[in-house]
């Protein structure tokens, strides 16, 4: 596998911050190593105030960098933004668009996302932000194709996240587009996270849970479909499976996690296809055949539309596979 230069990465600060949403990014991106040790990102933590910041968790920050920061950054982080609705600077708002033009990709984070529709940056795509203030986003940027039942939204040059614990989703999906599943799945390790959580975050907007003995016959079946993604499984067995009605089961499988069945096992075989890909020297056809694709022109068309990249090109970029000369 080539080595390549640090990407830089510069994460936004700013007085009142979350402790919590600075260290996400902080912690996905400035964290993270090649197995040679060398890091694959050059993290600048920047602020347009200077002085300390003050946190809303009582205590201080400061940033050793100012908006310059993000001139050099091929990676832009908003973490959040304050809830009260106040605008952001606009020199932050110039600098981001300045970055967005350079080709920079640009994140907002939970609240992050206000600040990204306020630069103009979100007109007429879809994006996400934390549930508690969808209504208002919606509101105020009527432009934005606001997606609030969603963990992420990637759009390729710019991405969004839904709220707090749904950053840490959002920054390991892009370090898995940069750097391959692996890459992430050791970052989620370090962080004892999950490296892909498929649910959406409709899971956390005041959803009746479900009865116990319904959510204790699907963890099971979650658990083995997840054990056995590449074997062709119909819907109607699963219900029983479950010991559930077709209507009760997809009912119950989107409240617990956020998405269909079959959107699901597509994920869990896309992730499987990843790993194979980086870890094996199989042909793609039998890659295809293995994560449950059938053949490559599945996967191929699966593939390319999830990750914008195909297959063999994935594999010469992520490949761990030592090959001879």
């Amino acid at each position: 596998m080539r080595t390549s230069p640090a990407e830089s990465v510069a994460v936004v600060a700013f007085d009142g911050i979350s402790p919590f949403h600075l260290s996400v990014p902080c912690l996905v991106f400035g964290e993270d190593r090649t197995e040679s040790g060398r890091p694959r990102f050059r993290l600048q933590v920047c602020s347009l105030e200077s002085g300390p910041l003050r946190t809303n968790a009582g205590f201080s920050i400061e940033a050793s960098h100012g908006l310059e920061a993000i001139r050099r950054a091929r990676i832009v982080v908003v973490p959040s933004w304050r809830n009260d609705g106040q605008p952001a600077p606009p020199a932050l708002l110039k600098a981001l668009r300045d970055a967005h033009r350079r080709g920079a990709t640009v994140v907002g984070l939970c609240l992050g996302a206000f600040v990204l529709a306020e630069a103009g940056l979100l007109d007429g795509r879809p994006a996400t932000t934390h549930w508690h203030l969808a209504a208002a986003f919606a509101r105020r940027y009527p432009s934005v194709k606001l997606q609030p039942e969603v963990l992420y939204v990637d759009n390729g040059d710019v991405l969004t996240s839904a709220g707090t614990a749904a950053a840490i989703d959002c920054c390991l999906h892009l370090l898995r587009v940069r750097h391959g599943a692996e890459a992430a799945n050791q970052a989620a390790r370090r962080m004892v996270v999950a490296p892909h959580r498929q649910g959406g975050q409709a899971q956390y907007i005041r959803q009746p849970v479900p009865a116990a003995p319904e959510r204790d016959r699907l963890m099971p079946l979650l658990e083995w479909l997840g054990q056995h993604p590449q074997q062709p499984h119909q819907l109607d067995e699963l219900a029983r499976r479950a010991l559930m009605s077709r209507r009760t089961f997809t009912r119950r499988f989107r409240e617990a996690t956020g998405t269909t069945v079959g959107q699901w096992l597509q994920n869990q075989r896309l992730a499987l296809a990843q790993r194979l890909l980086e870890t094996s020297d199989r042909p793609v056809e039998a890659v295809a055949a293995d994560a449950g694709f059938g053949s490559a022109v599945s996967l191929r068309q699966h593939f390319t539309a999830a990750f914008r990249v195909s297959p063999s090109a994935y594999r010469r970029q992520f490949s761990t596979v030592q090959r001879g000369p």
